[in-house]
């Protein structure tokens, strides 16, 4: 058989139907290989056995039954740690949530479960999401499977790193200004932003509502486009979920790419690049060319504008949603002599420093003497960023882009908070427009670091970026 770090779907299946392996004995071996590795990447911060025992044994059951099996069958799956799951320790990297079990799944994991997925676990992130390197976790930083001195990306790096270590086969991660394809880029595998509104966000605890979003990691681009086929259409527990016609998103991944249209942002190529990221994004934008894509240069002008932009309204947005941990509903307590006492204690004690300087921040930005300087013109410029790309993309099919300005090390930008944020230039443009968007491995770096490139589509065109993403992949994209 594969070792684990070969397994995808379709084998998973195939091996399944051809009863050489059962759903319990996959689930085992996932499990050996976590005790092995976790202690080393510390990707993950909880396990489940006796839930992925179960839904294993469901799996047999139907097999040795001769029904007929759902398209994720066997499939063993990580949940980032942000994502609502029943009875699970779900603690958003956070010691404010330590202990806290959710009485509730949300949709994702209800869908994926249904689809005859396996949960192994949650995996570690940024504390509630709240940065680009997966430092900033309470219960430590997550290291890259692929070079352990490097971060994994944030925050999401819990989810990427299990996937790319052969811990999981699919995992969910959350992509707020850049959480999935950032994490995707370093850990060097498919990972994608759906369109703002595809994916249910019920069971997701917030950061910033209107730009978190749930999306899958994978080992390929197919793999990609069958979670999330299963995670898309609309939710009527979550009201922002769109009612938009699902397509087959499987169907479009051998098309010809012939005259599509590939848009290259002179904006997004200035200094700052690291010279072997832009020589390697160059070489990928040439492999889509040789596969028959037309290069259409673009401007983007208001790309100056969306980091600024970005951190005042997801700064504000998370003072709001992070009110709630006060140490009177659920998480931790820190006794106080008055109750206001108990609510500085509480949030001084168990939250981290950049959850802080975060809610800080958006409390700042939302206060009655600041409130139309920064938020509202933060609004505004967001306007101008989702303009920019309804206007590219009535002369593209696509946007090609970098993802990352360098690799990054463990330690270097948890002590340059600035540094973070200004690396999430290539990532929150999409973010503010609410746009589709993935990361696809594109050669490596002379230190043998993974580089992503990155593929933005039209709002609900995430079939136009996975039929690109799996083009460049089957033509040897990640070989660059």
């Amino acid at each position: 058989m594969s070792p684990a770090t070969a397994w995808t779907i379709p084998e998973v299946r195939a091996a399944l139907d051809a009863r050489k392996i059962s759903a319990r004995e996959l689930v085992k071996e996932f499990y050996a290989r976590i005790d092995q590795r976790n202690p080393e990447l510390n990707a993950y911060l909880a396990l489940s056995p006796e839930r992925a025992y179960a839904q294993a044994d469901k799996i047999d059951a139907a097999i040795a039954s001769g029904d007929a099996l759902p398209p994720l069958a066997g499939v063993p799956l990580a949940v980032k740690d942000v994502i609502s799951t029943r009875g699970i320790p779900t603690t958003c990297g956070s010691r404010i949530l330590e202990g806290y079990r959710p009485p509730y799944d949300a949709t994702v994991v209800t869908r994926l479960e249904h689809s005859g997925a396996i949960v192994l676990g949650k995996t570690n992130c940024d504390e509630f999401a709240m940065g680009s390197s997966n430092e900033n976790s309470a219960y430590g930083p997550v290291r890259n499977p692929v070079a352990a001195g490097r971060v994994p990306g944030g925050s999401s790096g819990g989810s990427g790193a299990a996937v790319a270590a052969g811990l999981a086969v699919i995992a969910l991660g959350t992509d707020t200004g850049g959480s999935i394809r950032q994490p995707g880029s370093f850990c060097g595998i498919p990972a994608m932003m759906p369109s703002y509104g595809r994916v249910s966000r019920y069971g997701l605890i917030a950061f910033a509502s209107s730009l978190d979003r749930i999306g899958p990691f994978a080992r390929t681009v197919r793999d990609a486009a069958t979670v999330m086929s299963t995670l898309a259409g609309r939710d009527p527990l979550d009201s922002t979920s769109s009612a938009a016609p699902v397509p087959d998103y499987a169907s479009a991944l051998g098309r010809s790419l012939t005259g599509l249209r590939i848009g290259i942002p002179d904006d997004y190529f200035a200094d700052g690049l690291d010279p072997e990221v832009r020589r390697k994004v160059e070489a990928g934008i040439g492999l889509l060319e040789k596969l028959g894509c037309r290069r259409v240069s673009i401007r983007m002008p208001n790309t100056d504008y969306a980091v600024a932009a970005y951190y005042i309204i997801a700064t504000a947005e998370a003072s709001s949603n992070l009110a709630r941990y006060d140490g009177v509903r659920y998480g931790a307590r820190v006794p106080g002599r008055t109750l206001i006492e108990m609510y500085q204690k509480t949030r001084g004690r168990k939250f981290g420093a950049e959850v802080k300087r975060r809610i800080v921040l958006g409390t700042y930005v939302l206060s009655a003497g600041y409130y139309d300087a920064y938020y509202l013109k933060g609004q505004k410029v967001r306007s101008l960023i989702a303009r920019d790309f309804r206007e590219a993309f009535e002369k593209v099919d696509a946007i090609i882009t970098p993802l990352l300005l360098s690799p990054v090390q463990i330690g270097r930008t948890y002590l340059k908070p600035l540094e973070m944020y200004l690396a999430d230039i290539y990532t929150v443009t999409g973010s503010l427009a609410g746009v589709p968007g993935i990361s696809v491995p594109c050669g490596k770096t002379s230190e043998g670091l993974p580089v992503g490139l990155q593929i933005y589509g039209p709002a609900f065109g995430e079939q136009r970026v996975l039929q690109l993403a799996h083009a460049f992949e089957h033509a040897g994209g990640a070989e660059l």
